[in-house]
């Protein structure tokens, strides 16, 4: 019953969100500053995993691949699809459900501790609107533009890493990336990018939004929506392969 509860609460406050805004400039305003803290903040990390991401899988594969009858190319096919499948769309959105999680997460637990929420509801604002939207909307734009590059990146690193140990020529890497390509890798690799993003913003949201005690609540309670973003965002890449692949 618990957890039908906080269901329930996370129901609600989403719900909460949807209402006028009292100014839209204002509501711009903090929409385009969060973009631009879960963007910029997040692209260093996003780059260094994904590079080194592909370069690992291009290693490995060639590792298993030893067969004599099975060509060089197929190494690139494997990065490829292994990168857009899965590496891109999920790993990086576990590594961001730690980076973003846990800042939105301590943003708003420090905020409702230091009675920051409780003053902007006494001004008539809505807060869950104000606060919440913004932050959820723009993981919505910018998580899957993070994704589209740690997909572009992985392959780019896998390609590297096969060229500079010798493992395949460039021609038989941009070879095995053209061989039996499915478009709608693309769409599945994107589903997972926008319903991670959902994941990543909201469940963070709601944990500090209904954070209670002091700074040591803040901590915990950003520790626990990390955790629980992961594991939802685990259990949203099986369902999502089993319904759409």
């Amino acid at each position: 019953m618990k957890y039908l509860g906080e269901l329930g609460k996370f129901l609600m406050m989403i719900r909460g969100m949807f209402s006028r805004p009292e100014n839209l400039r204002m509501y711009w305003k903090e929409f385009m500053h969060q973009c631009s803290e879960i963007g910029i903040g997040s692209f260093s990390i996003v780059s260094i995993i994904s590079i080194f991401m592909g370069a690992v899988s291009t290693a490995q594969t060639a590792y298993q691949l030893t067969s004599p009858l099975v060509p060089k190319y197929t190494i690139a096919q494997v990065v490829r699809d292994t990168v857009i499948l899965e590496f891109a769309p999920t790993l990086v959105c576990i590594v961001l459900a730690g980076v973003i999680g846990s800042k939105i997460a301590g943003e708003l637990g420090n905020m409702r501790v230091s009675e920051q929420i409780d003053a902007l509801e006494i001004m008539g604002i809505n807060t869950k609107a104000y606060l919440i939207a913004p932050k959820i909307l723009a993981a919505l734009v910018v998580i899957p533009m993070l994704v589209v590059v740690a997909a572009f990146l992985g392959i780019w690193g896998g390609r590297l890493a096969g060229t500079a140990t010798g493992i395949l020529s460039s021609e038989e890497f941009d070879k095995g990336l053209l061989t039996n390509f499915d478009p709608y890798n693309v769409f599945f690799c994107m589903a997972k990018a926008y319903t991670f993003a959902f994941i990543i913003s909201s469940i963070p949201s709601y944990f500090g939004y209904y954070v209670k005690g002091g700074a040591l609540e803040i901590g915990r309670a950003s520790t626990r929506s990390v955790v629980v973003s992961c594991i939802a965002i685990l259990f949203a890449d099986y369902f999502l392969a089993a319904i759409l692949l």
